[in-house]
Formats: C-alpha cells, structure tokens, sequence
C-alpha cells in the first residue's frame, strides 16, 4: 500500500549570542556550579539579547533549515510554530515568522504543549502532509524563557535557556512499511489533573501579567521518566520498531538524570542518545529540533537513521515521534 510519508529534507538552529554560565546564578540566588551541574547536568544556556524576539530566534533557526534543505521560504506550504513564549498574545508568533522568511502563501499557526511542543507540532505537520493538505511543512520550536523566569527561584530560574530548531518535512510515497524514511509514528498524551505541578502563574484572562516559571520538580520528575518510557515504548510500537531499532534517542533537554533513567528503562545506551542539556539547558519547546540538529551539523545522523523524540511539559503534556532519517 503506498502511503505519503513527512521526509526530512534539513533542519537548523539558532542560538542567542549571550551565553550564561552556572556562575552568573550564584550572585542571584543561593546556588553554586557544582550544585547545578550535579543536579541537571547543565553548564551553560543561552540568554536572548534585549529586543530579541521568540519570532526573531524562529525565523533565523527556519533560515537555516532552508539553507540546508536548498529551498527558500517561498517553496513552504504550511509553518508551525511550537512555543510557550510567543512574541504577543495574538496573532500567532508562526505568521511573524512567515512573513521574515519569505513565505507569501500557505498558512502558518502556533502549537502551544510547553516542552512537549515539539512532538506535537510534528504530529500536525505529518497529520498535514499525510492528508495532502500541504506538501512541504516547516516545524519550529523556539522559546525565549528567559523572559518568563523568577530569579530569586532557584529551582527554575537556573534550569531553562533560549533558542530554536527546526525542520522541514516534504511529503513522499512511500510503501508504508518500517522501512520507510521520514515520520514513522506517533504518540501523544496530556492530562489535566497534573497542571499545577509546572505552570506559569500569569494569562491574559487570570492575572493580565506574563507570569513566571513554578514548578513541583520532584513530582515532574517522577512523572517524566515513567511517561517518557512509556511513550516513547509506544510510539516505536506503531512504527512497528523495538528499542534495539533506534539509532538515536533525542530527548527533551530538560535534565541530564531524566535522559540517563529514561535511556535505560527504554534499553537504548547512552552513547546512542543525543545530549546537548550541557550546553543550552532547558529551552523547551526548542530542545528537541536544537539538539537535532546539532547533532545533523556534526555528521552523527546519517541517512537511514532510526530517531526516537521524546518530551514532557506543563500540562503534563507529553509524547514521542518515532522518524528514519
């Protein structure tokens, strides 16, 4: 049976230029490097400069992924943007984004699941091409938190960083088989009833304020390694896989002790999982398509590659995509 499969054709990054070392944190709170890299496993992050944009670190992380698919702006039928930081309350951060490169037709909307936005996002886009409703997808995740954090909180103000990644998919007939390149499977899940373990306590119908970060973290924890297993199980479930098919696990970055557990209760080594937690911390929504593609700029995704994406966020939101490359 020949089915239409979302294919990779390249993906990108962007970074603020700012970089935040541990050290910077312990003028602010009760803190120490030593105490966050053995808590985390983060040494670093990136802050957005004054009058940098969520739209502004997406539309230069979606220049990069058409450079590196050799198209422009103009050849997109669709742009999702994932984001729990969005430039204004409306209209949605993913038209700001179309309009900066370049993308005069389709349409462009915003997917708001916190760090599981990612997968999400990339649910609709294979949804959109699978559908024939659009050919060639753009798939953001971009965050600027830094706008969003309580620095006298040390438990949150020292975890989460800015940045974006993204990926464009194109629609291709493929025979609907394991085999196949591009989106394999799915797999999502929220539930309602955790909300107040990691949330924002600001919106423009409760408080008229942004808000700021509060998080239950033990809780979150023990949350996000049981149902990160367990999606992640799943998804490879449906993509008719096991754990021993993966080449490369691509976790949120939100804790490099969460990757460890969860690497092992899904039986895939650590030195087949991308970790770049070190370097950026927690951006969200961002963390998976960075880490993509820092790991795709330095060779080690290579074609046929097995991926397995993985995110839990407020909500508690959370899921995986199971991709061949």
């Amino acid at each position: 049976m020949t089915i239409l499969r979302a294919v990779a054709l390249g993906c990108g990054h962007y970074l603020p230029a700012r970089v935040v070392e541990n050290d910077e944190f312990a003028a602010m709170v009760e803190t120490s490097d030593e105490w966050i890299r053995t808590r985390t496993g983060i040494e670093r992050r990136h802050f957005a400069a004054e009058g940098e944009m969520t739209s502004d670190l997406a539309a230069a992380a979606c220049r990069a992924a058409l450079a590196d698919a050799g198209l422009t702006g103009a050849d997109l039928d669709a742009l999702i943007v994932a984001t729990a930081t969005p430039d204004q309350t409306f209209p949605a951060t993913a038209v700001t984004v179309q309009h900066a490169i370049g993308m005069r037709g389709g349409f462009a909307f915003d997917v708001q699941a916190v760090c599981a936005g990612f997968v999400f996002a990339l649910a609709q886009a294979n949804a959109l091409i699978q559908s024939g409703s659009a050919r060639r997808v753009m798939v953001v995740g971009a965050e600027t938190f830094s706008r969003i954090l309580d620095f006298t909180d040390r438990t949150t103000c020292v975890l989460f960083g800015d940045g974006a990644g993204a990926l464009v998919l194109e629609a291709v007939e493929s025979a609907g088989a394991p085999s196949d390149r591009g989106v394999l499977a799915t797999d999502l899940h929220s539930d309602g009833r955790y909300r107040d373990l990691l949330y924002v306590d600001g919106g423009p119908s409760s408080t008229g304020t942004a808000g700021v970060v509060r998080m239950a973290g033990q809780d979150v924890f023990k949350h996000a390694v049981i149902k990160l297993a367990e999606t992640g199980a799943a998804a490879l479930a449906r993509a008719g896989l096991t754990p021993a098919d993966v080449d490369w696990l691509v976790p949120h970055q939100a804790n490099l002790r969460i990757m460890t557990m969860t690497a092992h209760k899904l039986g895939v080594p650590m030195d087949h999982v991308v970790v770049t937690v070190q370097e950026h911390g927690n951006t969200s929504a961002a963390s998976i398509p960075l880490a993509l593609s820092v790991a795709h700029g330095e060779g080690r995704i290579l074609p046929g590659d097995v991926l397995l994406m993985e995110a839990i966020g407020g909500g508690l939101a959370w899921g995986a995509a199971v991709m061949r490359w």
